[in-house]
């Protein structure tokens, strides 16, 4: 009787603790009510209910834009040459017996004259006869023309020029990675007005899908990175190229993580351009029917500051930089489905659907169950010894 009453206090204790703690209870992650509550030890986040205005508040925003970043939507500026750019300098005369064109040029099939073409010294100047040495760096052709205008006008006759680009060595576009042919290309011609797509098309265009590509945009020190799906789907993203930039294509899958009470656990592609929640749940299995509570589907993510302001989440209690959010959607509500077709996935997003409570009852009385049983077995144990020592005794 002893050895069962103790038997009983230590199946009493561990019933305790089963039912007083997570720990003891295996899970696939933490239950809903803790999901809820927003208290963590290691890192405080924010739990935002998916309702019409919190879809509308996402809609609104866009993370992945150039625009953002480059803020200066104006075409760019006509082409000034700079060090290393090769030009031809043609000067026209109103007619023969001028300083350029000779008496006797009546035959020729005009009156002018084109020098020999010439790369811009590093000093930036060129070099024309009886003007001497012209400023071209950092000048448009215009400008460099009405420089040697104005020096030979007293003794040309009339004298008017044309400076032409022979090659662009500077104000070039680079544009690599997975395109078919990488290419460092001038910039068009004043007046013409090149954007990434026409940059990335005049290139070859993309290698690769459009889904699994990303385009990285450097410009003065910045660098920006945007899937190539938001240069179509969003014009603003498509902003005019500059002299120098270099921008930069590669492949990366874009994917989402689903654990919890998912048909499938794991890591999975978009396969598309764009997907939205109730899709990535379709492609995570949909929801396990005899574990998954349809009433807790979290989405993890971080958003900016002035986003989760306007979800409103209290920002005092977060540090700088993105604030982590858990946005919940009941699939109990019928609505909750239309929801989830208007929120749209963005790479590693977090999708867990947590147990559903009497899930984890069942488990904590299994549990309990195994514990009694294997105590009892325990105990028979060891009546059987005493038993078979007494009778060895009276033997």
């Amino acid at each position: 009787m002893r050895i069962r009453s103790i038997a009983a206090i230590g199946l009493n204790l561990m019933g305790a603790a089963a039912l007083g703690g997570c720990g003891f209870i295996p899970m696939s992650g933490p239950a809903s009510l803790e999901v809820r509550s927003g208290q963590s030890t290691t890192l405080p986040f924010a739990v935002v209910k998916l309702d019409a205005r919190a879809v509308e508040i996402l809609k609104s925003y866009e993370p992945n834009v150039l625009g953002g970043v480059f803020v200066d939507r104006r075409p760019p500026s006509d082409i000034r040459f700079g060090v290393g750019d090769v030009v031809t300098v043609t000067i026209f005369e109103a007619f023969a017996g001028g300083l350029f064109i000779p008496t006797e040029a009546g035959v020729r099939p005009g009156n002018y004259v084109s020098l020999p073409e010439q790369a811009i010294d590093n000093k930036g100047n060129i070099s024309v006869p009886y003007a001497g040495l012209i400023r071209a760096a950092g000048r448009t052709n215009v400008e460099v023309q009405n420089a040697i205008v104005a020096r030979i006008k007293n003794r040309a006759i009339e004298p008017q020029v044309v400076v032409t680009v022979n090659q662009q060595r500077t104000s070039l576009v680079s544009v690599f990675g997975d395109v078919r042919t990488p290419v460092r290309l001038p910039m068009p011609a004043t007046g013409a007005q090149d954007r990434i797509t026409d940059a990335i098309t005049r290139a070859g265009g993309i290698s690769a899908n459009g889904w699994e590509t990303w385009v990285m945009l450097e410009r003065d020190g910045k660098r920006a990175t945007v899937p190539f799906a938001n240069l179509v789907s969003m014009p603003s993203n498509n902003i005019y190229v500059q002299p120098g930039d270099r921008i930069y294509l590669y492949r990366e899958p874009m994917k989402f993580l689903a654990f919890g009470a998912t048909g499938l656990q794991g890591e999975f592609n978009f396969d598309a351009w764009r997907i939205n929640l109730a899709q990535a749940v379709a492609k995570a299995g949909g929801l396990f029917d005899l574990q998954a509570d349809p009433g807790s589907i979290f989405l993890y993510r971080r958003e900016p500051r002035d986003v989760a302001e306007r979800l409103g989440v209290d920002v005092s209690r977060f540090g700088a930089g993105l604030i982590p959010i858990v946005f919940n959607v009941s699939f109990q509500d019928p609505a909750g489905f239309f929801l989830a077709t208007k929120v749209d996935m963005r790479p590693f997003d977090v999708i867990y659907v947590a147990n559903a409570p009497q899930v984890d009852v069942t488990k904590v009385l299994t549990f309990l169950n195994t514990a009694v049983g294997t105590a009892d077995d325990g105990v028979n144990l060891i009546n059987d010894i005493y038993v078979a020592r007494y009778n060895s005794r009276l033997r």
